[in-house]
């Protein structure tokens, strides 16, 4: 059976190297879905859900952009930051939510707008992997982002 050889790697660590059929990557063009002997390709990516498949086994990281590389069933991913489920306290996720609304709510003229809702962005993703630990598995979310 084929299968794509991810490499997932921040500035400050190595958060994930191994064996995989199927990694799904939030581009910045829409959902990714990569499968072994894809066309070499080269991407950015945007803050959000990335989901690693091998043997009926998922793997969710919370990734706040970067790059992606596809060549030779490699795929590498230069991540701004990127989290593993089980790494994410999901009430301080939460808390981040908050405050990022806060201020996209309370924001002086000069404030930068779109910083603002990068933060936001980032946190919700945060949020939505933390949950999937409270989640039981096949149950979805509905779609939903967040609730305060």
């Amino acid at each position: 059976m084929a299968i794509l050889h991810v490499d997932i790697t921040t500035a400050e660590r190595r958060v994930y190297s191994g064996d995989v059929q199927v990694v799904l990557a939030p581009g910045v063009e829409g959902q990714l879905g990569l499968l072994p002997n894809h066309a070499p390709l080269m991407t950015t990516l945007q803050p959000g859900e990335l989901v690693l498949r091998s043997e009926g086994e998922e793997t969710y990281l919370a990734v706040a952009g970067g790059f992606l590389e596809v060549a030779d069933n490699r795929v590498t991913i230069l991540a701004d930051a990127c989290e593993r489920v089980e790494e994410i306290d999901e009430a301080r996720a939460q808390e981040a939510v908050r405050t990022a609304r806060e201020r996209l709510h309370m924001r002086a003229a000069d404030a930068d707008l779109e910083r603002a809702v990068a933060a936001l962005r980032r946190a919700e993703v945060r949020l939505k992997v933390a949950r999937r630990m409270r989640r039981p598995r096949g149950v979805s979310d509905g779609g939903a982002e967040t609730g305060p």
